[in-house]
């Protein structure tokens, strides 16, 4: 049995064999009669070939642009969630709580974590926080808050009325040196039974809304804390937050003040979680550190430059926006003591500077003529003011010179445009007839104490924030002048006190605007001042980045995260709905 399956399976491999020999044998033979005997009539149907090749590579071509039509049709390269922002900020952060915050960094930082009662709004004005409504009653003197319902601090525990009074308390609290406690001076402060919270003013204060631009802090993370140490408390360092982003870690550097804060989206913003997964705060000691990580590529934006850095910043990737803030620059005269005392000089420089030359070394501002503007308020009649008459100006200074000279003492600081702009002013000002010496000093607590409060100058050319509403009281009533008032002329007239104070406590507003008419011819009159131009904040940010959009108002740089839940730096794919 076992030789008969051997022997059939040798005759089967043998006639495999044979006819596997004869296939490739006719294969040969059919490649060369069809293909290889059949070259050299190539020559003959080149033209043909050709014609053919092209109209094949044509079709595929039409084929791949149909696809890239068809897929812009039906999607698009938008901002997706994703991705950490980096911005650069001067100053050392000493404190995460934001009741604290006094540098650019801790300021921008406690933005970034921390929601307010009231938040400044697209348009530039105070609108709803963490709370949902803010209402007066017909005098001002009774403003009623709710809070919104659902708040939850970053820890996931509510946000409620009890730690709205709790930060309230320690803002009054006069064992407490907060940023805060000023704006809510001899205020009443009850808690309703409805879970609203009651302000109780000692006088009408058309403006109050914009003292609840206040951050919270957590009572059940402070609430044992003692009074005296609540800087030190752990809240400083690791904070629970309500804001856009929390707290995630620092990463400090070897050497130096330089430090990054990194921060990550919170999922119970009552906003809405942001789009970036990461917020990163990278602080600096000045602005030539920035502009060498800009040159470096190592961060995404900046708001710590002015318009005159620009021309340091050699990178191609970055972009560059100006957009005018509630601030303006001010020629401020000291009215009680020195030259400038004398109403007659004062008249003599309000016509005799050249404004357009001015303001042509602060290239992309807006002029200012008065200590209000028209963003914040529409006034029908604003004063004229007088013309430029060098001729007449020079002839008011010699009559009140004499024979002798005038000496006037320029100070400013050292940012943005003010060196320039002051430089220019006290040539002119010697053309005038008057000697005059001008010293740029460095901003700082130190400049603040030995000059603005001891009004240690004739001239002071400064930048002042003018806040969203019309509120010139602090600048130039009374009460603000000497030491420790913002009052920079100590400029006294009881009629514009009497004006100023009305204004501020009426909720009229076409009154409000008729009085604030009256103080402008005042100010005009009496020249405490002269408008300069208005302040630009300049942001220097990636060009594929997104951040604040186009239709923001800001009233100071901090208003820039108005719509930070919508920044963004990665891009992907989108389809498109029909």
């Amino acid at each position: 049995m076992a030789n008969s399956f051997k022997k059939r399976g040798q005759k089967f491999i043998k006639k495999f064999s044979k006819a596997s020999i004869k296939v490739s044998e006719g294969g040969k033979e059919h490649i060369k009669e069809n293909i290889f005997a059949r070259v050299s009539h190539i020559q003959n149907v080149k033209l043909l070939i050709l014609e053919w090749g092209l109209l094949v590579s044509a079709l595929i071509m039409l084929a791949i642009t149909q696809a890239f039509w068809f897929s812009g049709s039906y999607a698009e390269d938008v901002f997706v969630s994703g991705g950490t922002y980096t911005e650069a900020t001067i100053g050392r952060v000493n404190s995460l709580n934001p009741l604290f915050a006094t540098t650019n960094s801790e300021k921008t930082l406690s933005r970034l974590m921390f929601a307010t009662l009231v938040a400044m709004d697209y348009s530039g004005h105070e609108g709803p926080g963490l709370a949902e409504s803010v209402h007066a009653s017909e005098d001002g003197r009774v403003w009623t808050m709710k809070l919104r319902d659902g708040l939850v601090w970053s820890d996931g525990e509510p946000i409620t009325t009890d730690d709205i009074m709790f930060t309230l308390g320690l803002i009054q609290n006069p064992a407490i040196n907060t940023i805060y406690d000023a704006s809510l001076n001899n205020v009443d402060i009850d808690e309703l039974s409805t879970g609203e919270i009651r302000f109780t003013l000692p006088s009408s204060y058309a403006d109050f809304r914009s003292a609840l631009m206040i951050p919270v802090v957590p009572q059940h993370i402070l609430a044992d804390a003692p009074v005296k140490t609540l800087v030190e408390h752990d809240f400083s360092v690791n904070p629970v937050t309500s804001g856009a982003f929390s707290y995630n870690a620092t990463q400090v550097a070897s050497m130096g003040d330089e430090a990054v804060y990194y921060l990550s989206s919170n999922p119970s913003y009552y906003l809405g979680q942001p789009l970036l997964n990461n917020f990163a705060i990278h602080t600096y000691e000045n602005k030539a550190d920035i502009i060498d990580a800009i040159n470096a590529g190592t961060i995404t934006a900046t708001a710590e430059l002015s318009g005159n850095d620009i021309d340091k910043i050699t990178s191609l990737k970055y972009d560059v926006r100006e957009i005018g803030i509630n601030s303006g620059a001010y020629l401020f005269f000291n009215t009680t003591t020195g030259a400038m005392k004398n109403k007659a000089l004062r008249v003599a420089v309000q016509q005799g500077l050249n404004m357009e030359e001015i303001r042509k070394n602060a290239p992309g501002t807006q002029a200012v003529d008065y200590p209000l503007l028209t963003r914040q308020i529409n006034l029908t009649n604003y004063p004229k003011l007088p013309e430029y008459n060098f001729v007449q100006a020079t002839e008011k200074v010699a009559s009140v010179r004499g024979t002798g000279q005038i000496g006037v003492n320029v100070v400013t600081v050292n940012s943005g445009y003010l060196p320039a702009v002051s430089e220019n002013i006290v040539a002119q000002l010697k053309e005038l007839g008057f000697e005059a010496a001008l010293t740029v000093y460095e901003e700082g607590q130190e400049f603040v104490a030995n000059v603005v409060s001891k009004r240690n100058y004739d001239i002071l050319i400064y930048d002042i924030q003018l806040g969203s509403d019309p509120d010139p009281l602090p600048y130039y009533h009374s009460s603000q002048a000497g030491a420790g008032g913002l009052n920079l002329s100590n400029y006294r007239n009881s009629l514009v006190d009497d004006l100023l104070i009305g204004a501020r406590e009426t909720l009229d507003t076409t009154l409000r605007a008729k009085k604030y008419e009256t103080f402008l011819e005042y100010w005009v009159q009496d020249v405490p001042a002269i408008g300069l131009y208005q302040t630009n904040a300049t942001y220097v940010y990636v060009e594929n980045s997104r951040n604040f959009g186009e239709r923001v108002q800001l009233v100071t740089e901090l208003d820039r995260f108005v719509d930070v839940s919508d920044w963004a730096v990665v891009k992907g794919g989108k389809n498109l709905t029909p």
